[in-house]
């Protein structure tokens, strides 16, 4: 038989294998995008007086992203480059020459074409500057305050009492056949798949979010969001049960525990979870939402990648902590009454972080 402390190490191993993977395969495809939005290439020839203009004109300027020149009289290799490119643009042999711009999927030929789009690049840098200097201070008080908060929202979130319920109520199910094993792992599983679940709906309501324009107004609405949510959890700490309820709805109750019922291992625990994440979102969303309004209008793709996969970390946290603790020989039955216990101010606390936050974006 295999020693409890044996079977912790290999599935904290396994666990940090993921998260690790999980990070260096978004690291590797942010850079790649970035890599190819933010590059152009020209290609000229040694001699050319209109290709020397260009390269006097790009020397000259900044046009907020990098441009690769290569020589194709000299060097084969760029030439065949060079033809590569306008073949697969559907340029005619008649067509081709120097010097050549390949920018945003996009061909320029000739030192006009090419100054005329440059020129209209430069503007926009310009105006960018000018936007970005107009709101230093919004933007450094918002990358300051960004992980702190998003720490707090994540703490706050993760000690959700519905979460809670739903995974005692696993591991109690699959606890009746007495096999504590299967029940971890189960426990981990659905850890897991709520983990991508929320990560991805995050990353999909980030896309969302910084589509949309004005920053100040959108702060002030998700301020105001936070703030009602405050109030609404506040409620439920007076009065719980009267009327809204900052928890799953009473009329989707049984068919949720009529799910995590059915769970019989790992797999189904796993396949389950993203139906369930559904369940929980009124429960849930709340912080979440603020967090992704903020990333949504302060955050790079890169960056915003980075700040989701450690909420939804933090987030997982204490599910995964009750699943060992469960292992370990912790009484299912006392869990509940304690989750049942603190409930109330389970909720005050959630609603006073939540009013400080939307104060705090608001102000």
């Amino acid at each position: 038989m295999v020693k409890p402390s044996k079977l912790l190490n290999k599935i904290m191993k396994k666990i940090r294998f993921f998260i690790i993977s999980l990070l260096f395969i978004f690291t590797i495809l942010a850079q790649n995008v970035l890599a190819q939005e933010n590059q152009a290439v020209l290609y000229y020839g040694n001699g050319c007086p209109h290709c020397a203009e260009v390269e006097d004109f790009i020397k000259n300027n900044s046009f907020g992203f990098s441009i690769e020149q290569k020589e194709i009289y000299q060097n084969k290799i760029n030439a065949e480059e060079f033809n590569k490119v306008c073949a697969e643009e559907g340029i005619s042999l008649m067509n081709r020459g120097v010097p050549f711009l390949y920018s945003e999927n996009e061909c320029f030929i000739g030192d006009k074409q090419i100054i005329s789009y440059l020129t209209s690049k430069q503007k926009s840098v310009e105006t960018d500057s000018r936007v970005s200097n107009a709101s230093d201070i919004k933007t450094n008080f918002s990358e300051s305050l960004t992980i702190p908060i998003l720490i707090g929202a994540a703490l706050v979130d993760s000690i959700n009492p519905c979460e809670f319920a739903v995974l005692l109520i696993l591991i109690a199910t699959i606890l009746v056949s007495g096999n504590r094993k299967r029940a971890l792992l189960s426990g981990l599983a659905y850890s897991a798949s709520i983990f991508i679940s929320y990560f991805l709906m995050g990353l999909g309501l980030y896309s969302v979010i910084s589509s949309f324009g004005t920053l100040v107004v959108f702060m002030k609405i998700i301020g105001s969001i936070a703030i009602l949510i405050g109030l609404f959890n506040i409620k439920d700490y007076f009065w719980y049960g009267k009327g809204f309820l900052m928890e799953v709805p009473l009329s989707w109750r049984p068919k949720m525990k009529s799910l995590v019922r059915s769970i019989t291992g790992p797999l189904s625990a796993f396949l389950i979870g993203f139906i369930v994440s559904l369940f929980l979102l009124p429960c849930t969303s709340g912080p979440y939402i603020v967090i992704l309004g903020m990333l949504g209008h302060g955050e790079t793709l890169f960056r915003a990648i980075w700040l989701l996969l450690l909420y939804n970390f933090i987030f997982v946290l204490p599910m995964i902590a009750i699943s060992i603790g469960m292992y370990f020989g912790m009484n299912v039955e006392k869990a509940e009454e304690t989750r049942n216990k603190n409930l109330k101010v389970l909720h005050l606390i959630t609603g006073i972080i939540m009013v400080i936050m939307g104060v705090f974006l608001i102000l």
